[in-house]
This record gives C-alpha cells, structure tokens and sequence, in this order.
C-alpha cells in the first residue's frame, strides 16, 4: 500500500469517526419519528467509510462509535435502556460488525452491478446495526422479545432507508467527482 493510499485512509477514518461522534454528542444524529423512538444516522458514516475504504476502516469507525455510545450510555444515560449499553456487546460489537457486513456486501456485486452495490451495502449495513443492537438487548433482557419484531419494523426499516439515501448522496458525488476530473486520489481509489 503506498504512503498516499494510506495516508487518504487514516484521513477518512479520523473525518468519519469525528462525524459520527459529532452526531452523538450534539444529538444530530437522531431524527425524531412517530414511533417515539428516534431514527439514528450516527452509523452512517461507518458505512460510508467501508465502502470507500474498505472493511478495516469502517471496522475502526465503527469501533470509535460503539466506544462513544458506550461511554454516553455511562457517562449521561437518557433512560433505563442506557444501562445496557454500558456492555460492548451491546455497544461496542454490533458497531464494528456494521463496516464487515456493508463492505462484504458492496464487494460482492461493486463488479457486477454498481448500482446494486451502492444501494444494497448501505441498507445491509444499517440493518446490521438495528438487528445486533436490539439482539443484543433481547439476550441482555432489556426489551421483550415482542417488542424487537416491532421496533425493527417500525425503526429499523426507516433508518436503513434513511441511512441509503445518505450514503448513495455521499459515495455518488465521491464516485461522480473522479469521473470529471481525475486526480491522484481518484486513481488510488480504482486500487
């Protein structure tokens, strides 16, 4: 790996965890939904991060997001829910899984069918999130198991759709931006 690549790569993993961060800690990172539970953004930047760079960075960002939801859960918990949150299996884990599962699924069809690509790996991505976290909270006894089908469908649905949209936004205009003007940065990312 060259000393550019590498470089591009430290840089976007330090911009998009410093985002997702910046989500959590001044609660722009939540959209209030009818459901009374608010739809969350803050793992879009892990899956922006996979995708244009690969698993280990969106593993990283996540990392540093799940350490952040961990320590705002015990640091200034807003509900009884927050106390689970505390553990990284719940946190920590399902964050880092985000980037694996959002970069498993754009490298797959990236070389077949881009588009499939671009809108699969996000939703995949956000539903990963959804489905550990409140996973982890049915094990750890912190929600009924009842509950967990209807959030995912009344939450988990919508911010994946939300998520999608950020994310394709975002990787179109990267992707759009070396098509007109090649630079150095743009031939590293066709590595």
């Amino acid at each position: 790996m060259s000393n550019t690549n590498r470089t591009r790569k430290i840089v976007i993993t330090g911009v998009m965890s410093a985002i997702s961060v910046v989500l959590g800690a001044t609660h722009l990172g939540f959209i209030p939904w009818f459901s009374g539970a608010s739809l969350t953004i803050m793992h879009v930047p892990v899956i922006i991060g996979a995708i244009l760079e690969g698993p280990v960075v969106g593993m990283i960002i996540g990392l540093i997001f799940g350490l952040f939801s961990l320590l705002q859960a015990a640091v200034s918990p807003t509900g009884p829910v927050d106390l689970f949150f505390t553990n990284p299996l719940v946190s920590v884990l399902p964050r880092i899984l985000i980037g694996l599962t959002t970069w498993l699924i754009y490298r797959a069809f990236r070389d077949r069918w881009l588009p499939l690509a671009v809108v699969s790996a996000p939703l995949v991505g956000s539903l990963t999130n959804t489905a550990l976290v409140l996973g982890a909270l049915g094990v750890a006894k912190a929600l009924p198991w009842e509950l967990i089908g209807t959030i995912m469908i009344a939450n988990g649905l919508p911010e994946a759709g939300a998520a999608a949209m950020i994310s394709i936004s975002v990787i179109v205009t990267w992707k759009s931006i070396g098509l007109k003007k090649k630079s150095k940065l743009d031939e590293l990312d066709e590595d």
